[in-house]
């Protein structure tokens, strides 16, 4: 691995895991010969602490990282100012998050930086609204596209993901499939699988609200076979299947699967704390005699 190559150990799925690889890695650097590296792993290990909802412990992290950063060393303010934008935005506190993520995407293109640029971006992108979350979408994948640089093109995927659910929550279902599409079309191209099939999913949820109602579920049947022996299962899979049964009047096919759907997203912290009536409802289809 390459000293800047940490996406190679990151599990977005199992922070937990992701932090202990980069205390793994932390262990075999020295804060004194390569302070500019110790403090990069640091601020992954504050990520990793910010998925977890640790908050406190992610910014005293970043504090200590801080201490070894000099102005010079581009690369660690940029993670500096991502993660600690991130931590803020994981907390509720997205006033806090925007100016940072701004200066980052600032460092970063000023500095040829262009995979920490497009993080940026769709950071910014994240906590705007949907008009200019469009537009730092739409920056970033430009950037992706431009650049020679790897870690700026493997954000191909995320951002036209992004771009997707942009025009789905305007209602622009036609244009959202397309971008889901191109999103799916780039994640082969990765050949990486779990998400390719998050790719896919996103694909069949589209159909639906084009009210293609059977493609989606044929869809999404054959998503359920592929993750049928997974040690992680999959709420979102189940959810849509009862969604598309229960469009097409399915119901009594449809309550299992809600309540499956809610017995896993229930244990979602973030998703209970942010979407409780999505939660309630699965719980309720699950369980009522219609």
């Amino acid at each position: 691995m390459s000293k800047t190559d940490f996406q190679s150990l990151w599990d977005y799925n199992d922070a937990a895991g992701s932090e202990a690889k980069f205390r793994m890695l932390l262990a075999e650097t020295s804060a004194e010969t390569d302070k500019s590296f110790h403090a990069e792993v640091l601020t992954q290990i504050a990520r990793a602490q910010g998925l977890q909802r640790k908050f406190d412990e992610a910014h005293a992290i970043l504090d200590q990282a801080q201490t070894m950063i000099r102005e010079d060393m581009y690369g660690p303010q940029v993670r500096m100012l991502l993660e600690r934008g991130r931590v803020f935005n994981s907390s509720g506190s997205k006033d806090k998050a925007k100016p940072l993520f701004v200066e980052a995407w600032e460092l970063a293109s000023h500095n040829g930086l262009d995979g920490l640029a497009v993080d940026a971006a769709h950071m910014i992108a994240i906590v705007e609204d949907a008009e200019e979350a469009f537009k730092w979408n739409q920056k970033a994948l430009d950037l992706a596209n431009s650049s020679a640089e790897p870690d700026a093109k493997r954000w191909k995927g995320s951002l036209c993901n992004n771009i997707g659910w942009t025009h789905h929550g305007n209602g622009d279902f036609d244009t959202a499939l397309k971008y889901f599409q191109q999103a799916l079309d780039h994640r082969i191209d990765q050949g990486k699988v779990e998400e390719t099939r998050m790719a896919q999913w996103c694909v069949a949820r589209c159909l639906r609200s084009l009210g293609r109602v059977e493609e989606a579920l044929s869809k999404q049947r054959e998503l359920e076979k592929e993750t049928a022996n997974i040690k992680k299962p999959d709420g979102y899979i189940p959810e849509e299947i009862a969604e598309c049964l229960y469009e097409l009047g399915r119901v009594d096919e449809a309550r299992p699967y809600f309540r499956r759907a809610h017995e896993l997203l229930s244990k979602d912290s973030w998703l209970c704390e942010n979407e409780p009536k999505r939660i309630e409802r699965l719980k309720e289809l699950g369980s009522a005699k219609q």
